[in-house]
């Protein structure tokens, strides 16, 4: 029996807490700082120590007798959580600091898919505002501006004219947007295509895919307005077929997975590829996450049969690449509540009503995001506040499934796409 910490207070981590409750091997599960859907989960107890205190962490696990550390955001990870549990002895699923620069620096993550012959958008990195206006004025339009450090995945512009690139190239350089996250850019030519979250276990030279799933990252519906940390995803992916998926280990992940050995990095951990897949299957690397994709992660872990805990051992004890996980066959949908006005300004402390609908259903489930309990209430503490997921039979069952759902849930600002999916449903 082992004492977990879960560190982060997301639905990502409201998701691993509860599927690690489920798990015989666990005693404990302790969540930094959590909210309120992980505090009442069975086995777990949320602590007031911030993602960001990684001292208090060690600290309170070397207490607490903790055996197994999961790490939910990608901040921590960045800033080397994993190497300070490592310097105490104690095992935490994520990688070292050195391996977290794939998702930490998107210059970093460009240069080594070059060096590792990885498919991806053609780019160029700049840190001189003039540099990159010079730039995009050679170049045709669509074209894509990102911020080379974390930015909570808002640091992403699609810009369609001189002006609006113009206007975005000095926000982030000059004025500093997203402060030094932004300092330098990259841009990139604009791609067609479907979108892919496609997530494995890693264990340095071993990896098990994991069920693939599809993010809708921006706020509006039909995939208009401000990028968002993600408003919606579902599982499994209909037009990954075996071939495809050959394709990508072949092209994507075993390139990866083995670069990094070469380079000289250990990485243990989820490793996620965001990917485009044209009309041709031709497959190119968006971005790299070093940790599980929030809301992927709900509708993935609503699937998953497998103990995920004996998942996260297997890693540390060897031969995760042999290992028979189990999924439920049917489809999982998870739909994204947020606050008005996310993902720019929102009020937050708004009452939540209906979270009792749902007790003792098997086929969906409330994850919490932005959420706190005072005076016995539910209240929004957060811009993405729940996420309600829902099984079905196929991707259009479990789409009705949530969306019917979704309307017993109530608050003063509730918001939510209702077009989760619509890229793949007839």
């Amino acid at each position: 029996m082992v004492n977990v910490l879960i560190v982060g207070s997301g639905g990502r981590e409201h998701a691993f807490t509860w599927k690690a409750s489920q798990s015989d091997l666990v005693d404990k599960i302790f969540v930094a700082p959590g909210n309120a859907g992980t505090s009442l989960e069975p086995k777990a107890e949320n602590i007031e120590i911030s993602c960001s205190d990684i001292e208090g962490l060690v600290s309170f696990s070397e207490k607490e007798n903790i055996g197994l550390v999961i790490v939910g955001p990608e901040d921590p990870l960045v800033n080397g959580i994993t190497d300070a549990f490592k310097k105490v002895g104690i095992d935490c699923f994520g990688p070292e600091s050195m391996g977290a620069r794939l998702e930490g620096s998107k210059v970093f993550a460009k240069s080594f898919m070059k060096k590792h012959n990885i498919p991806t958008a053609n780019y160029e990195s700049f840190t001189d505002a003039d540099e990159a206006i010079k730039y995009i004025q050679k170049n045709k339009f669509p074209l894509v501006i990102k911020a080379d450090g974390l930015a909570a995945g808002k640091g992403v512009v699609i810009v369609e004219d001189y002006e609006s690139a113009n206007e975005t190239i000095n926000a982030f350089i000059s004025e500093t947007k997203y402060g030094d996250a932004s300092k330098k850019i990259i841009v990139e030519e604009f791609l067609k295509g479907q979108e892919l979250s496609y997530i494995v276990m890693v264990d340095r030279n071993e990896y098990l895919p994991l069920a693939t799933s599809q993010d809708h990252k921006t706020i509006g519906e039909g995939d208009v307005g401000l990028n968002t940390g993600g408003m919606g995803a579902y599982s499994p992916v209909p037009f990954v077929n075996e071939e495809l998926d050959i394709l990508i280990k072949k092209k994507v992940i075993e390139p990866t997975v083995d670069g990094l050995l070469q380079d000289g990095i250990s990485f243990r951990g989820f490793l996620y590829a965001g990917l485009m897949i044209d009309s041709d299957m031709d497959i190119k690397v968006l971005e790299y996450n070093c940790r599980f994709g929030d809301p992927e992660t709900q509708p993935i872990m609503l699937r998953l049969k497998s103990d995920l805990i004996e998942m996260i051992q297997t890693c540390f004890s060897g031969g995760i690449s042999n290992y028979k996980v189990e999924w439920d066959q049917k489809s999982a949908m998870g739909i994204v509540m947020s606050s008005i006005g996310y993902p720019e300004s929102y009020e937050t402390g708004k009452k939540i009503s209906g979270l009792d609908a749902f007790s003792g259903r098997d086929d969906i489930k409330v994850f919490h995001s932005g959420t706190r309990i005072e005076n016995q209430n539910f209240l929004t503490n957060g811009g993405r506040v729940l996420c309600l997921t829902a099984l079905g039979d196929d991707l259009d069952q479990s789409n009705q499934n949530a969306y019917s759902a979704i309307d017993k849930i109530e608050w003063d600002g509730k918001y939510y796409r209702k077009d989760i999916g619509f890229r793949v449903m007839k």
